[in-house]
């Protein structure tokens, strides 16, 4: 009898009630369980560093067992050791050796979220979706994220050859030299004398002082007078949330921007705009597609929400999830998702995505031929030109798309119809004026 009683206060320590005491053991279970399993990994662990055929590095056993582990949380939780770690560092502002792709791991095999602009990746043609089944001849299956992105990474300088697996096509090789990848997050230009085209690619330390500058510049190429603007976030992978969440205080006068919350009730944080909309309050059309993630989602959903932009494209990658950087000294970090991330009106697009306003698919196009249709010059008995026999009318140049950004005209279907989008807006308020 006062053993057992001895035990219920060991258990309860200063708790009276016997309820309370009840409540607490199903806590006291879960710890022991956790124990054995742990004693469990310990038990392995020494079994194989002591029985394995050959001597294991214990090191990169210990890695691995925690990479496992992260990785089978979810897609974006890692272990990155101390070079990894610097790499990280070094990426985010805005200079990395590599391939230039962002990417993620589905069903064993790396998929490409995004190809950078102007790096190797996308020069080779890369595309978002496509999904990396071997490196230089190795399957990928079987590796974790981490060290498939470490095979990819190497000397700048040197090739490295992919196999790659796209839906609708076999599988095809392409070989990339590695390169010094230095990102410009943000390039603008002027399209049409009076649209301003904003292309943000990644969102990196410079991402907000480029935006910034690019729309100064904008504004004195066209000397005030821009009808609207196009902020093209196709393929961009994402990056920092606090460049995601200042560029889209960047246009916007109030409101929430974004808002976080993990599994904690008080972990939760929100984020809300500041007076000054940078573009004056022009028309704005953003671009989405399946290669736009996290941090773009972010800024296309504030201006979604607050109706301050119309977004175009089609559905976007559906990165919904906030990863912490916790630093372990001497042994890297660990990348840890934390919380979800949710637009002004509360949604979560995690796993979901952005839905266009406009849904418009990408498509190619191509200028069909018409010397052979039949004119009134053709016609039996058709009247002659009287200026016949005098100096022959200047022909318009052919639209060659070398010329003023043309090409962009002719082959960006997306962009042609987003500039069409700012034009009627322009055209309806100039009516209502």
């Amino acid at each position: 009898m006062k053993k057992h009683a001895f035990l219920v206060a060991l258990v309860g320590c200063v708790l009276v009630s016997s309820a309370l005491v009840s409540s607490a053991v199903p806590a006291q279970d879960k710890e022991r369980e956790t124990y054995r399993q742990l004693e469990l990994f310990g038990s392995v662990f020494d079994r194989v560093r002591s029985d394995y055929v050959e001597q294991p590095q214990v090191d990169e056993m210990i890695e691995n067992a925690i990479n496992g582990m992260l990785t089978s949380l979810d897609p974006h939780s890692s272990y990155m050791n101390e070079k990894t770690f610097r790499d990280m560092q070094v990426q985010t502002r805005g200079e990395f050796g590599g391939l230039g792709i962002e990417v993620t791991m589905e069903d064993g095999l790396v998929k490409v979220v995004s190809p950078i602009d102007d790096t190797p990746a996308s020069r080779a043609g890369l595309l978002a979706g496509d999904r990396i089944s071997h490196i230089d001849g190795q399957a990928v299956r079987g590796l974790t994220l981490q060290q498939a992105v470490e095979k990819m990474r190497g000397r700048v300088g040197s090739p490295i050859k992919l196999t790659i697996r796209r839906n609708g096509k076999p599988p095809f090789d392409v070989t990339l030299t590695r390169a010094n990848i230095k990102i410009t997050p943000v390039k603008a230009r002027v399209e049409e004398n009076d649209i301003g085209y904003i292309r943000i690619t990644s969102f990196n330390e410079q991402t907000t002082s480029g935006l910034e500058k690019s729309v100064s510049d904008l504004k004195k190429q066209v000397k005030g007078k821009m009808a609207g603007m196009v902020i093209d976030l196709r393929n961009n992978p994402g990056g920092l949330l606090k460049e995601a969440i200042s560029v889209s205080d960047a246009f916007l006068d109030k409101g929430e921007i974004v808002s976080t919350r993990g599994r904690k009730k008080d972990d939760g944080q929100r984020w809300n705009a500041r007076k000054g909309d940078i573009s004056g309050g022009l028309p704005i059309v953003v671009l989405i597609n399946g290669g736009s993630a996290s941090a773009s989602e972010i800024v296309a959903g504030a201006l979604q929400d607050h109706r301050r932009a119309i977004v175009l494209g089609t559905q976007s990658f559906g990165k919904g999830s906030v990863q912490t950087i916790i630093p372990l000294p001497g042994h890297g970090a660990l990348r840890l998702t934390t919380q979800r991330y949710y637009t002004p009106s509360g949604r979560s697009i995690q796993a979901k995505g952005i839905s266009p306003d406009i849904v418009i698919e990408q498509l190619q196009l191509t200028a069909l031929p018409d010397e052979d249709q039949r004119r009134e010059k053709d016609l039996r008995g058709a009247l002659s030109n009287p200026e016949d026999g005098k100096a022959p009318a200047k022909q318009p140049a052919a639209q060659n798309g070398k010329n003023g950004g043309n090409d962009q005209k002719v082959t960006d279907y997306q962009l042609v119809r987003a500039i069409g989008v700012l034009r009627g807006i322009a055209l309806d308020r100039r009516r209502t004026e």
